[in-house]
């Protein structure tokens, strides 16, 4: 690992964190980690001339870690399976309509501004992992890396409007909104509503899996029925 490798994750962590305690001190909204880390760590690897291409190394080192964070997720869904369990049913019939409204809707909103069948692709899948999302946007011609960029400033939108949005329509329960954060906003909004409560957490953290292979399953099939 060379030295700008090693810079670059120092400067990711130190930044995430510093993020995170400027959340706890000043909770906001825009104070969401993922963003505020995002805007600094896109200022300080301009401003140091150090282009995405040199900082790719760092991030597939990080990158490695998310599997063990999301093995993690399991613990707050196994502390809370009860409710889980209780729901369970309206829960996945809840998801499956999201996860197609989601897709339905992208897809047509990209249309009407008149954009590119790639970017109508890649905007199908913005709602699911990006590991997920990057998959599927190639199975229906879409472009990879603007998957991921969609998917990407998906989940920062969600993280920091979605709770607003959900108090705004008086959608109080816990697992309503875990339900909701977690079908739209995938990973990064998961990581957002956890600070809520740990039955948001728990129910997000399903929604988003079940989210992905819903995506994964249903996309072949939906989306030539949706490019009319």
């Amino acid at each position: 690992m060379d030295s700008l490798t090693l810079l670059s994750i120092f400067i990711t962590i130190t930044v995430y964190i510093g993020a995170i305690k400027l959340a706890k001190h000043v909770p906001s909204p825009f104070t969401t980690p993922i963003l505020t880390a995002t805007i600094v760590i896109i200022a300080i690897l301009s401003s140091l001339h150090i282009s995405y291409k040199q900082y790719a190394t760092a991030k597939d080192w990080m990158t490695f870690l998310l599997g063990p964070a999301t093995v993690a997720l399991a613990l707050p869904m196994y502390k809370n399976q009860s409710i889980i369990r209780e729901r369970l049913k309206p829960a996945v019939l809840g998801l499956a309509i999201g996860t197609i409204a989601t897709m339905t809707s992208a897809v047509w909103l990209s249309k009407a501004l008149g954009l590119s069948d790639t970017i109508q692709a890649a905007s199908a899948v913005k709602a699911v992992t990006t590991p997920v999302a990057i998959e599927a946007a190639a199975l229906i011609g879409g472009d990879p890396a603007l998957a991921a960029a969609f998917v990407i400033t998906a989940g920062i939108f969600g993280a920091v409007l979605g709770p607003i949005l959900l108090t705004c329509m008086k959608i109080t329960d816990p697992f309503s909104r875990g339900l909701s954060i977690g079908t739209v906003s995938h990973g990064i909004g998961t990581s957002q509503i956890m600070t809520e409560g740990p039955v948001q957490g728990a129910v997000s953290s399903l929604a988003m899996g079940f989210a992905a292979i819903i995506t994964s399953i249903l996309l072949p099939w939906i989306y030539p029925l949706i490019q009319f």
